[in-house]
């Protein structure tokens, strides 16, 4: 009998609904824990965005075990891929190469301990760095130029140390930034108004500067909307969270300092640089750093001092220095000003300004030491020198040493004049050209896959390996601002960049970058790990990616099939929603594209577990 009621009429409809409901309740409750630990709902939901808009079609996804012989497929019998776990909380605002604690271990002769310090191989952190707290997504531009979350850079020194000089104010949880600084008081718009009455800021002539001593960056932050880019930088000192309040506010910036060894830019390539009581000891060790601020401006650029020792008469009480140590300091600047070719334009109040003669002919040098080095652009880890870089040859004193560059935005598309020269190796006009179409039909590739590339959403922006500037200049729009990055081991190509009027560094992906963590939304790398696989650890630069990397932040790799196979494995362990996908031009080409979005979470307290409550 009991086997029979299975064949009652209405029993089977009644446990197939009973079935039904069951499955139903447990894919409900699966979705409803996956979506809680997600954690999506903390920022403003873009993993969510970019993964509907790749599986509605816009997109193919590949299935690589179809296609590609050579993968290496996971059976059920073999270990998952490696999980990262979070750091201890302990780490949140980690700068790999520039910790406090290995710092003081190094000499304070010539800031040697606020340079570059990395960890060796054995003491490199290989967890994921979490975010604070109550972490939120930045302000949208141009907003973030003005207020950044407390929650996010939890830091009131500054509110307190310059408090009287108006750099940033707290304001129930926000911070706000006012647009002051320590030379100029009543805002950095009429600073700069001050300026451009001698400098011709605003015709597109000045479109790089050079911010030493950047502060909170407001200079860089006012220059944006004058179409100027500013590189900032600042060292990671006592203030606390100088640098990483400049990028929270979207402006670009790093961490960094003249100290002994070259700064990471090229020869000619600001069109103007700065110190704003950036404290620089402008003439110790024979007028070193200011021999290096000469190599990195551009013939014809601008260099503008306000501080120590300008307008020493006024303030030489404030400043607690005698007449004789400022007027002698002030004398000796003129001096090494006359001697790198800088003529002086401008002198009123706080602001003294000079302008670099644009060639050899145009001036005349007393006893100059030059350098001899053929490459004033080979400037990695190398020790700056006291001597004077030389200018290009000219073959008349009205040309301009490297070559006359167009006014902004005209610069962006001509070609740069060391290409024009055949400087740059294997690259012509005719490449260039084409380099410019095929990053145009990339990034459009790109916005098909996520419609917030090109938006505020995607502020600070990174390009690991930028080649010729090609996806930044098809990116150019005042809503985002790129560092274009060209790896120390790839083809020197950012003197380029830079003549296109963008900006960048040199830096060696096998180290970490100097930056603090969670600044960028969104980092584009093409070839990096063809470049790198070699050298050092996959997971060392995915790793730290993820740690620059903003919650809900995004990724773009480009590379070959099959160290993407291997980059994709590494990143299944890394909180990231991951798409690997077909070449623009079609599954038969060999190179694919991996995009990515890095999950919401943040870190615990006392221990090396998540919180994603």
């Amino acid at each position: 009998m009991m086997g029979s009621k299975y064949h009652l009429p209405g029993y089977r409809t009644r446990g197939t609904l009973s079935i039904l409901i069951i499955i139903g309740l447990c894919c409900f409750f699966y979705l409803l824990g996956a979506w809680q630990k997600s954690g999506f709902r903390k920022g403003d939901g873009i993993p969510l965005e970019v993964t509907r808009q790749t599986d509605c079609g816009n997109v193919t996804i590949l299935d690589f075990e179809a296609h590609h012989n050579d993968l290496e497929i996971i059976e059920h019998d073999e270990p998952r891929a490696k999980v990262f776990k979070p750091c201890d909380i302990q780490y949140t605002d980690y700068t790999p190469c520039q910790e406090q604690d290995r710092a003081m271990k190094f000499p304070r002769e010539n800031m040697i301990y606020r340079e570059r310090h990395c960890p060796p191989e054995e003491e490199k952190l290989h967890c994921l760095i979490p975010a604070p707290k109550g972490y939120v997504t930045p302000f949208p531009w141009p907003k973030s130029r003005d207020y950044v979350h407390y929650a996010n850079v939890p830091y009131k020194h500054l509110t307190v140390e310059k408090a009287v000089q108006n750099w940033v104010q707290f304001q129930g949880d926000v911070f706000k930034f006012p647009g002051g600084g320590t030379m100029f008081p009543q805002g950095a718009d009429a600073y700069i108004d001050e300026l451009a009455s001698v400098i011709p800021i605003a015709d597109g002539t000045v479109r790089t500067a050079l911010d030493t001593g950047c502060g909170v960056a407001s200079w860089g932050a006012y220059l944006l909307k004058r179409n100027v880019l500013a590189m900032s930088f600042a060292p990671r000192d006592n203030h606390e969270a100088q640098v990483q309040f400049a990028l929270e506010r979207g402006v670009p910036a790093i961490i960094g300092v003249l100290g002994s060894i070259n700064l990471p830019y090229p020869s000619r390539a600001f069109d103007m640089a700065q110190c704003s009581r950036c404290l620089i000891p402008w003439t110790a060790n024979d007028g070193m750093y200011l021999m290096e601020v000469d190599r990195v401006l551009r013939p014809g650029g601008y260099w503008i001092l306000s501080g120590p020792p300008i307008n020493w008469k006024t303030y030489y009480q404030t400043w607690k220095r005698s007449k004789e140590d400022l007027n002698a300091e002030q004398t000796k600047i003129e001096k090494l000003a006359e001697l790198l070719c800088w003529e002086k334009k401008y002198e009123k109040g706080d602001i003294a300004i000079w302008r670099k003669k644009v060639n050899a002919k145009s001036c005349q040098r007393n006893s100059a030491k030059i350098c001899t080095s053929n490459d004033a652009d080979d400037v990695w880890y190398k020790k700056m020198g006291t001597c004077v870089t030389p200018f290009p040859e000219v073959s008349s004193k009205d040309e301009v040493a490297g070559g006359e560059l167009k006014k902004f935005p005209a610069r962006l598309f001509a070609v740069p004049p060391r290409i024009a020269k055949g400087l740059i190796e294997g690259v012509t006009a005719e490449s260039y050209e084409e380099d410019n179409k095929l990053w145009k039909k990339r990034l459009n590739a790109y916005k098909r896959i996520n419609r917030l590339i090109g938006t505020t959403r995607y502020r600070n922006v990174m390009d690991m390996n930028a080649g010729l500037g090609g996806f930044t200049a098809a990116l150019e729009s005042p809503k985002s601002w790129v560092m274009n990055v060209v790896p120390t081991i790839s083809k020197n190509t950012l003197g380029v960049i830079y003549e296109r009027g963008l900006v960048g560094m040199y830096h060696d992906w096998c180290e970490g970058f100097s930056t603090y963590p969670r600044t960028y939304d969104l980092i584009h790398a093409s070839g990096v790990f063809s470049l790198y696989q070699n050298r050092c650890q996959l997971e060392d630069i995915l790793l730290e990616m993820d740690r620059i990397l903003r919650p809900e932040g995004a990724v773009i790799l480009r590379d070959e099939v099959d160290v993407m196979n291997k980059v994709k494995k590494i990143a299944g362990g890394m909180r990231w929603t991951i798409r690997l996908m077909d070449h623009e031009d079609g599954p038969l080409v060999p190179e694919k594209i991996l995009v990515a979005v890095k999950q919401y979470w943040v870190g615990s307290s006392g221990n090396s577990t998540s919180s994603n409550k």
